[in-house]
């Protein structure tokens, strides 16, 4: 019973907020039509004043404009909600203005009387004046904003997806975090255009407030002298007076609608609300506050100036610097604390014996940063890389099929202070430098133009690019600059680096525990293999040759039973890695050729292949291969891969399987990319086209 009165509660109330919107719009439009008593109108005035007022509020605190997406409705409903009371108000003021300066009500009555003094002329120049700030500055500005934000944000749209899709494939995200960030573009892109048209509701409104005050004054003094006979100065004092306190009233909350307005379109960045990022960049810097108090002061002795104001403000701001100062002093010392305790931990006099606490193991995998990229690593901090890396090591086991060792972060205050250095087992194999608060604009090779900012290179890829500011973001989207941040940029050089060494990355324990992992499935497919047929570090040296040549192994029942079937014959890792591979074949044939494309191959020249069957019966494995042929072979070979490449095709070697583990390891120093194939590896249904051969000219 209680669960069906919650879900009518529920369904009421959702109604209840579905009717709110009609039925605002619906009053609002009645109020135009429909005559209004005295103490609505001042209720609906207040109210407005309130509403623009909480509208700027919500303005303020925003931390990016999409949080108050709905602003460009709300700017339609105020403008009509103003323009609306203007009619009812005129209505009243030429009906029962001749009745006194209350007859329109006590709002108005305040606004013509209090705000302005009673003065005719006064209150017109006032009125002209909120009217031409709103309309020519505010209104004017804010629109122009908003249109250029409209066409770089439609312009910045491929860069951003591109952008989007590249942390989708680093897996730095997954399908559902990629979803929500697309439809944020479009949400954006869609907001600053609606931003753009809606302000042109706040200009004709002030447009339309100057023609209402016309046309009331006009309408008061004919109502005045002609249907009520007051004198032309009596009209002109009553009916004038209550026409400003109406103008009063409708442009102040258009003045301050128009301001949130420019707040909105007027943001950058989304690190907090407008007033804790104009207190943290205006008033944090000491020397700042020095310079101006000491400029004031100099002008506060002039002759002639108001020197104690001045004077007083020097004295102010300088306080205001000493403080700053202070504060950072105390910050400084609370942060080197724990290091001078550490310092002090130490024994001064005679030395510890040394113990087996002194041998620290060698990290597996390693990050170490400057100190200014700590806040980037910083669990306390929240800090966006920690999380990056964690997705990278989820996707890395997903695609690769193993779990890597954890990646040991550390500061080192003797780098750089926005260099990092990624290590494997204690040696250096990868670093660069990375700026927070700043983005890597990187050039894929299809810009449209250079960008100002610290030029540089990606360090995962090496492609040109420019260090920017948060300001030059969208400039750089529309040019076709792929835009990333720092933390994105050190997640991605850190998730090349392990892909490329993910048969180092595979160690005897994680080789058990992969096994151990396969065992809860297929218990007795891992007793028949380890240890009674192969012992664990064969398996992981067939594993680890299957990480080197880019081959992932996820398949590992696949992997497993091959080896079960052949161990008893050999022990060999490379044959084995062989049999393997000629199980995987598909899968291998898949990754290279994606559909049912045809192969388009590379393939060894016939007679270059009969002596280098020769030398490898000859030779041994090792194959004795004489060094103008080997030489050739490997220029030939980097040529034609490099015109594979050009063409978008892979560059792929077939060769019968005897030469395939020589001619993989003797190429893949020289050509990388290159893949070097078996026949016995390709399927039956798959059609070979050979595109290009080695050693034409051997």
């Amino acid at each position: 019973m209680n669960d069906i009165l919650n879900l009518r509660e529920l369904l009421t109330s959702a109604r209840l907020r579905q009717l709110a919107a009609p039925v605002l719009i619906v009053m609002i439009l009645s109020m135009m039509v429909l005559p209004l008593p005295v103490f609505l109108l001042d209720v609906f005035f207040t109210f407005n004043i309130a509403l623009s007022v909480m509208v700027m509020m919500v303005a303020m605190y925003a931390r990016k404009p999409l949080d108050f997406s709905v602003f460009p409705t709300v700017l339609l409903v105020t403008t009509l909600l103003r323009l609306s009371l203007n009619v009812a108000s005129t209505r009243i003021v030429l009906l029962e203005g001749h009745a006194g300066g209350d007859a329109a009500g006590k709002v108005i009555e305040a606004f013509g009387a209090f705000l302005v003094g009673g003065n005719v002329a006064v209150g017109l120049v006032v009125f002209l004046i909120l009217t031409l700030i709103n309309f020519v500055v505010i209104t004017k500005g804010a629109g122009r904003i908003a249109e250029v934000s409209a066409r770089f944000t439609l312009d910045a749209m491929p860069g951003k997806q591109m952008a989007i899709d590249a942390d989708l494939n680093a897996g730095l995200i997954d399908e559902k975090e990629a979803k929500r960030r697309r439809k944020e573009i479009g949400q954006e892109s869609d907001f600053f255009g609606a931003m753009d048209g809606a302000s042109k509701f706040v200009r004709g409104d002030a447009i339309a407030g100057i023609l209402i005050l016309l046309v009331n004054i006009i309408g008061g003094l004919f109502v005045g002298v002609m249907q009520h006979d007051m004198g032309a100065g009596e009209a002109a004092q009553v009916y004038v007076l209550l026409t400003i306190g109406d103008g009063l009233v409708a442009q102040i909350p258009a003045l301050i609608i128009s301001v949130a307005a420019g707040m909105v379109v007027s943001r950058v960045g989304d690190d907090g609300d407008i007033g804790s990022l104009v207190i943290g960049q205006l008033f944090a810097n000491p020397q700042v506050m020095f310079l101006t108090a000491t400029i004031l002061g100099v002008l506060g002795m002039i002759p002639g100036m108001p020197n104690f104001v001045f004077l007083l403000l020097a004295a102010l701001i300088g306080a205001l610097g000493w403080y700053l100062r202070q504060k950072n002093l105390v910050e400084a010392a609370a942060e080197a604390a724990p290091t001078a305790a550490q310092a002090a931990a130490q024994p001064q006099g005679e030395a510890q014996e040394a113990s087996w606490n002194d041998v620290a193991p060698v990290d597996v995998l390693g990050l170490e940063v400057g100190y200014r990229l700590i806040p980037m690593v910083d669990k306390g901090q929240d800090g966006e890389l920690l999380k990056r890396i964690r997705g990278l090591r989820k996707k890395f086991a997903q695609e690769v099929g193993f779990l890597s060792a954890p990646v040991h972060i550390r500061d080192n205050l003797e780098f750089k202070p926005n260099a990092y250095r990624i290590s494997l087992k204690g040696v250096e194999i990868g670093g660069g430098e990375a700026y927070p608060g700043q983005y890597l604009a990187i050039n894929p090779g299809r810009v449209t133009g250079p960008l100002q900012g610290r030029e540089t290179k990606d360090p995962a890829f090496g492609l040109p690019a420019y260090w920017i500011d948060p300001g030059q973001r969208e400039q750089a989207h529309a040019l076709g600059y792929t835009v990333v941040d720092a933390s994105t940029v050190v997640a991605t050089h850190l998730n090349h680096l392990i892909l490329d060494h993910a048969a180092e990355l595979l160690g005897r324990q994680e080789t058990q525990a992969l096994l151990d992992h396969i065992g809860k499935d297929a218990p007795k497919l891992i007793e028949d293999l380890v240890p009674k047929l192969l012992s664990v570090s064969t398996v992981q040296r067939v594993l680890q040759n299957l990480l080197e040549e880019g081959v992932n192994i996820r398949d590992m029942r696949t992997i497993v039973e091959v080896l079960a079937e052949h161990a008893a014959r050999t022990q060999d890792p490379l044959d084995l890695t062989g049999k393997v591979r000629e199980a995987l074949g598909r899968a291998i044939v898949q990754s290279l050729f994606p559909g049912s494309a045809e192969l388009q191959v590379m393939a060894l020249e016939p007679g270059l292949e009969r002596i280098l069957m020769q030398a490898m019966a000859a030779g041994g494995e090792g194959g004795a291969i004489e060094p103008g042929l080997a030489d050739t072979l490997l220029r030939q070979t980097a040529q034609i891969a490099q015109r594979q490449e050009d063409i978008g095709l892979p560059p792929v070697l077939l060769v019968p399987a005897p030469l395939r583990m020589l001619l993989s390891r003797f190429l893949r120093r020289a050509v990388p990319s290159l893949k070097v194939i078996a026949n016995s590896e390709v399927p039956e249904s798959r059609t070979i086209r050979v595109t290009a051969m080695v050693g034409g000219n051997a």
